[in-house]
């Protein structure tokens, strides 16, 4: 494994170009640095987000917190929450600078928090402002700025509405839509409801890219398989998975290779925890807690002999003070016979 030390203090050049063949979508309090760093040891080629991060944060905030990561997790892309144009230029020039390969625009987050700050999939209601926005960060940096959003929220539930959102904010210059295949309901329902409860609607999305054949448009929402990410490709451009991802992350052991033709072989589970260590010793000298890295790797022996006692030796033992690799390497220990 190549060594990670000084990782996070160099800024990483963005990719020349990003393919968005598969991704993991941002989630809030999950897709953090170590957990990308994690994934990529998995998937080489798979296109990782950060979790959210508002514009605010990044102007008044601790902006080098927010934007850290390391460079082994290219190609990475940033999300912003935020509807100010000037605001959301700024931030995308910060999040060029630290050389993110993309930046995105959360359209799409349905927490009464989010909304109040008039973020996320309430501004599926104001086109024009999300069309305002693109333009000014497409004005502002060079790399990609793409746009995740629902099918639409309550009151604003048509297809047509669908398609007058699209083509208004793909007039502002925007070329990749990242589709949640769901609306979002803005009232009544939790965000986890809203993950759910709304039915999904594939079919509107694969009607989006006809309508639009030049746009790139991919699909989010309710995927927990790579056969079901390939029969989406046969209509669309590319897959998003979340919570699958995270909670079962082996499954993107098969994605270089289903995907983008690699012809490397995928580390095992074991090789995967072997190659993280060194990367968890410099954190853990850094300050980092380990039971805010392995939180990441619960899911790493999912349906495994020992998967429960892994979990379970990791949950009681990684936020002990003192903990450190050993801990990680006695709960691997407990899945000997884990492919």
């Amino acid at each position: 494994m190549k060594d990670s030390h000084a990782t996070t203090e160099r800024l990483p050049e963005a990719t020349s170009s990003v393919d968005r063949t598969f991704c993991v979508a941002p989630m809030m309090d999950w897709t953090d640095r170590h957990q990308r760093y994690f994934l990529r040891l998995i998937s080489k080629h798979s296109l990782l987000y950060t979790e959210m991060v508002t514009t605010g944060a990044l102007i008044h905030g601790d902006r080098e917190r927010f934007l850290r990561y390391n460079a082994e997790e290219h190609p990475v892309a940033i999300q912003l929450g935020g509807s100010d144009p000037k605001d959301l230029a700024t931030c995308a020039r910060y999040s060029e600078k630290h050389g993110y390969d993309e930046v995105n625009l959360n359209v799409g987050c349905p927490s009464d928090r989010v909304q109040n700050g008039r973020i996320g999939a309430c501004l599926m209601a104001e086109p024009q402002t999300v069309a305002d926005a693109v333009k000014a960060m497409r004005d502002a940096v060079s790399i990609p700025v793409t746009v995740k959003h629902r099918i639409g929220i309550n009151g604003r539930e048509s297809f047509d509405e669908l398609t007058d959102f699209v083509g208004t904010v793909a007039n502002a210059g925007c070329q990749t839509f990242i589709v949640h295949a769901r609306i979002a309901v803005l009232e009544g329902l939790s965000p986890k409801q809203n993950r759910d409860v709304p039915p999904l609607k594939y079919d509107w999305v694969y009607r989006l890219k006809n309508l639009f054949p030049d746009l790139e448009i991919l699909i989010n929402g309710g995927i927990t398989t790579l056969d079901q990410c390939q029969q989406h490709l046969q209509q669309v451009d590319g897959v998003m998975l979340g919570r699958e991802a995270y909670q079962n992350p082996y499954l993107l052991a098969s994605v270089d290779q289903t995907f983008y033709g690699s012809q490397q072989p995928p580390l095992s589970r074991h090789q995967v925890i072997e190659a993280m260590l060194p990367y968890i010793e410099q954190q853990l000298q850094h300050g980092a807690h380990l039971q805010h890295i392995t939180r990441h790797i619960l899911g790493l022996f999912h349906q495994q002999p020992g998967a429960k006692r892994f979990r379970r030796h990791l949950s009681e033992n990684a936020w002990k003070p003192g903990a450190d690799i050993d801990t990680l390497i006695t709960a691997v220990e407990l899945c000997p016979q884990a492919a």
